[in-house]
């Protein structure tokens, strides 16, 4: 068997062969990094058959092709661009007979693939491990004749040990990158959903989808039914972010992800009919579709320049990936829609709080024999408490003061129609009693669901210091005498229940130095963290410790001792102090 005169003086002996392919071995045992050894190997060839181009074809089940992985004398866009299908060429014949393959003049020989015109010898030599094809080994001369049978032989042995080598440092990385895919899962996990803000969470998925996947192109479409088209959230093109033209649906990749909620992958863009050119360079995209609770929310896209770019490992971490980033975008988005209503609400609330501030009478109002003041501190934004002041004749005036059920704005909405009902029949009606027919009547008429109003109302005559008072349910007003707390007693039905309720009067004659307090239940329902309410009894020892004080320093004195009991407020709270002149 002729040899090479260099592989001829290296294995003059049957054990000099052993001990280089020992060598080889071990050489190819050092290190699980694939370029590393594929470096090495190319070193250990050329030690004993030297080549002017040298190649490492690795193959691809999925793409079912030989690419270059390392090289030697081959010009980039070469290295870059060239596949060879199996079949194909002297390397693609050599894969799929699985048995090297010696050219000694490629120019006779119509098989070779010409990347280079003055290559004159090939030697293509595949590699197997564990019963499947790795890749192959390709040695090129521009000499004629430059390997032997005795070359082919050497380069089966040296493949046969590569081959392992080769497949182990691949198993190697396919772990070491399902394991970075495993820890960026977990980081995204927890970082996504502590982002509330979608336009950073948006630039956040981008940035660390590029760490576990180094797209070209990337982008996060949500569904818009009302305009029938994928909306581009956020889409970047080579590290910059742009603005594209929303997606009709069912139309392009993303549009099929989401139509048939299955992850779309197109090797080759160029071959398929469905793809929107976006970018000239995009040659491969995946589109994976984003749902949430069974409902299709949006897609996922990424797009590269390289032909079959996107490998089964990347479906299985987007897949893993998308029902996260489809729940943080969902509940960003939804973040920003409840900011969105709440900032508009707010808007609403305020002007509510305006009108309500308009609505009610001044926080010291002139009343002809009485130094007047109220006060009210609303549990939420508005208050359902309401209170009213009429003149009704020639010193006699009206003094209403209730409770709503429920708070908040529909409270208030209610106590906005009770206060126009109030000004509307009060001037016609000549005692309370009567006036608490009428409203009632009213609100029967305009009856709504749970809804009901407490009310109390006085009629004050100044001239003989008389007052009449009227109950609907309301707390009975607290009246100091000097050192005592004087009881008026009288009762009825709240406002809306019932029809044709008649209501009962009581009548107290009060004196100069009386001081008279309406007070909503807000006041004495107020509790403490041990749910103690405060109680009319509190309220009445405050009341005649500082029943000589004037009217709105007793109103401070009684918010102030509620905030020592509890800074909470449960109830709307309002204070309406009345002194007799």
């Amino acid at each position: 068997m002729p040899v090479t005169r260099k592989a001829a003086v290296r294995f003059k002996e049957r054990s000099d062969l052993l001990d280089f392919l020992l060598e080889v071995s071990a050489a190819i045992t050092l290190t699980l990094d694939l370029d590393q050894l594929l470096a090495n190997v190319a070193e250990i060839v050329q030690r004993v058959l030297p080549y002017d181009l040298f190649a490492i074809l690795l193959y691809s089940e999925r793409r079912r092709d030989l690419r270059i992985r390392y090289a030697v004398g081959h010009r980039d866009e070469v290295v870059r661009h060239l596949s060879v299908a199996i079949g194909e060429g002297i390397t693609g014949i050599a894969a799929e007979r699985r048995e090297p393959l010696l050219v000694s003049d490629v120019r006779n020989d119509p098989r070779y693939l010409n990347t280079v015109d003055a290559v004159r010898t090939e030697l293509a030599v595949p590699m197997t491990a564990r019963g499947k094809l790795v890749g192959v080994i390709d040695l090129q001369s521009t000499r004629v004749n430059a390997y032997t049978e005795y070359d082919r032989a050497l380069m089966r042995l040296i493949a046969a040990r590569v081959s392992m080598g080769i497949d182990n440092a691949r198993l190697y990385r396919r772990v070491e990158r399902q394991n970075r895919t495993l820890k960026a899962l977990s980081h995204i996990s927890r970082e996504f959903s502590s982002i509330l803000d979608l336009n950073e969470l948006l630039g956040k998925i981008a940035s660390t989808m590029h760490d576990v996947i180094a797209y070209d192109a990337f982008s996060i479409l949500s569904v818009d039914h009302e305009a029938k088209a994928l909306k581009h959230l956020c889409s970047i093109r080579y590290d910059e972010r742009v603005n594209i033209d929303n997606v009709p649906l069912g139309k392009g990749l993303t549009g099929a992800a989401a139509e048939s909620r299955e992850v779309v992958r197109v090797n080759d863009t160029a071959k398929d009919p469905r793809y929107i050119a976006s970018h000239p360079d995009i040659r491969s995209e995946i589109a994976v579709p984003l749902i949430v609770q069974d409902r299709v929310v949006g897609v996922m896209d990424l797009e590269s320049d390289r032909v079959g770019y996107f490998s089964d490992d990347h479906v299985r971490t987007l897949t893993l990936l998308a029902p996260q980033v489809a729940s943080s975008v969902e509940n960003a988005r939804l973040y920003a829609e409840l900011a969105q209503r709440e900032r508009r609400m707010e808007g609403d609330l305020e002007a509510a709080r305006e009108l309500q501030r308009i609505m009610l009478p001044d926080a010291e109002p002139e009343i002809e024999g009485l130094e007047a003041a109220v006060r009210l501190r609303p549990a939420r934004e508005i208050s359902g408490d309401i209170y009213d002041i009429f003149e009704q004749r020639e010193g006699q005036t009206v003094i209403a003061m209730g409770d709503v059920s429920g708070k908040g704005v529909a409270a208030a909405l209610f106590g906005g129609l009770m206060s126009g009902l109030l000004r509307t029949l009060a001037p016609r009606r000549r005692s309370p009693a009567q006036l608490m027919k009428a409203l009632n009547d009213a609100l029967v008429q305009r009856r709504v669901e749970a809804r009901y109003v407490t009310l109390g109302v006085l009629l004050w005559d100044a001239p003989t210091r008389r007052i009449v008072m009227a109950n609907a349910g309301a707390v009975p007003p607290m009246i100091c005498r000097g050192t005592d707390i004087l009881k008026m007693r009288v009762e009825g039905v709240p406002i809306g229940l019932l029809e044709n309720v008649e209501y009962e009067e009581a009548t107290f004659q009060a004196e100069p130095g009386d001081t008279i307090v309406l007070y909503s239940d807000g006041i004495t329902d107020h509790m403490n963290a041990a749910g103690t309410e405060f109680g009319r009894g509190r309220l009445a020892q405050l009341v005649r410790r500082h029943c000589h004080r004037s009217a709105d320093e007793l109103i401070l004195e009684i918010f102030k001792e509620l905030d020592k009991y509890s800074t909470v407020k449960f109830d709307d709270q309002s204070v309406f102090v009345m002194k007799v002149k």
